[in-house]
């Protein structure tokens, strides 16, 4: 059975990232007059990465097991916490034409504007050999119209509903993961008429039914295949009638007073978590190792997972190659090696990132993983089911985490008290401002 990372590994993990960011920032001047870092010399071979987060391939040690696969390799992993600070530099860097890494990350909210403007400096994938394993949506995000193939897939988000066993049970609901699941199947309304039936049962102290309007939201509009752009590129976050249902169920539950009005990642969410004031939360796969240790040991078992009405995706990554790199062939190699079933299995074992792999998404270490935590859910089967789920299309738009940024604010709003129809506006001419 596949086993999630303690948090007390998560933490540490954490650290490296934060230390690492430093050294981005550090490194921003330097590098001289060279393209990237990377480099050959007398049979030995230098190759640069510029990673954010906690994305597993240093943490796990595949960096190490790929210099001792290939001795003649060195690598050097540069590691930003932040991946706005991340992304800033690599914008920099990309418009001087150098002091970029061989490698670079590049965050699923990133990978439209890189295909659009960028796709000249990116080396091309398309047709390599042993990289035909990856879903069809996942690798169709980094491909250019002309079918240049940017980068490789790292992780992917798809999403569920993670859910507090012992409230449900405080309001004659469910406790099953099975059963909670048919409550909602296929509709998100039906999460919300849960939710009204949660409010009116619920025996305890005050606990709302979930955690914020914005994580409705996010996971219905990320549900579809267009979100806020066309396929021509055009915006359609005002008239996207996908967008409009979702702002409208999203703010009933505000309006209703079904959330707790906590942003997930704002200030609040996380003692919210701690002190177990909301019974629900939309979660993407990526995001339970965060609540597991946020929530604390005192909630182990508490909380369990079951299937979203409907899958969607928030979150996940790539790896790209500069198209100029000294090393650009073995940089290819590398990143092919890092994105196989093999690696993207043994990452979401240490870390719990669900594989963007078709054949990694099969294996026996992600679908047969359960969670202690959760209440020894499969959420390898729980997440798999999800993936599949995804529409193997999902149009991105250059400007995607800014304009749901500015929803997520909008329904904050609502939260708080603004009627929908002002907020709504406020929202729209906020999106013009920031994207237009």
């Amino acid at each position: 059975m596949g086993r999630l990372v303690s948090p007390r590994t998560r933490r540490a993990a954490a650290a490296v990232a934060a230390a690492g960011a430093l050294t981005l920032v550090a490194a921003c001047g330097g590098d001289g007059d060279s393209v990237t870092g990377g480099s050959k010399k007398d049979g030995k071979v230098t190759i640069t990465m510029g990673l954010f987060g906690v994305m597993g391939l240093k943490e796990t040690g595949l960096l190490e097991q790929y210099e001792k696969e290939h001795p003649n390799v060195k690598i050097e992993a540069e590691i930003a916490g932040d991946e706005q600070t991340y992304y800033t530099a690599l914008q920099t860097h990309l418009a001087a034409g150098k002091g970029l890494k061989d490698i670079q990350g590049i965050e699923i909210g990133r990978a439209k504007e890189i295909t659009e403007t960028r796709a000249d400096k990116f080396a091309d994938f398309a047709g390599m050999a042993g990289t035909d394993h990856f879903l069809p949506w996942k690798q169709s995000q980094i491909t250019t119209k002309d079918g240049k193939v940017l980068g490789l897939g790292t992780d992917i988000g798809p999403m569920a509903v993670c859910y507090r066993k012992d409230y449900f049970q405080q309001a004659g609901l469910p406790t099953d993961r099975e059963a909670v699941g048919k409550l909602w199947a296929g509709d998100w309304s039906k999460y919300v008429e849960v939710g009204r039936t949660f409010k009116k049962n619920f025996k305890g102290d005050k606990v709302a039914f979930t955690d914020s309007a914005s994580g409705l939201f996010n996971a219905m509009v990320y549900g579809d295949s267009q979100q806020y752009y066309n396929e021509q590129g055009e915006l359609i976050h005002d008239k996207n009638p996908v967008v409009k249902q979702a702002w409208a169920l999203a703010s009933d539950a505000a309006e209703e007073g079904l959330t707790a009005k906590l942003r997930q990642f704002q200030p609040g969410w996380d003692p919210g978590l701690a002190n177990g004031t909301f019974a629900t939360a939309v979660c993407p796969a990526w995001m339970l190792s965060h609540i597991s240790e946020k929530a604390g040991e005192a909630n182990k078992g508490k909380w369990d997972v079951a299937r979203a009405p409907k899958g969607a995706n928030w979150g996940g990554s790539f790896l790209g190659v500069i198209e100029d790199s000294p090393v650009k062939e073995e940089a290819k190699q590398l990143v092919a090696w890092l994105t196989a079933p093999e690696q993207q299995a043994r990452i979401f074992t240490e870390l719990g990132n669900i594989p963007s792999s078709q054949k990694a998404l099969e294996s026996p270490e992600v679908k047969d993983a359960t969670s202690d935590y959760f209440s020894g859910a499969p959420i390898g089967r729980i997440f798999g089911a999800a993936a599949q789920e995804i529409p193997d299309k999902q149009v991105l738009g250059r400007k995607d985490g800014t304009i749901k940024d500015l929803f997520s604010q909008g329904l904050a709003l609502v939260e708080q008290g603004t009627a929908r129809d002002k907020a709504w506006d406020t929202t729209m001419e906020r999106v013009d401002k920031a994207v237009r």
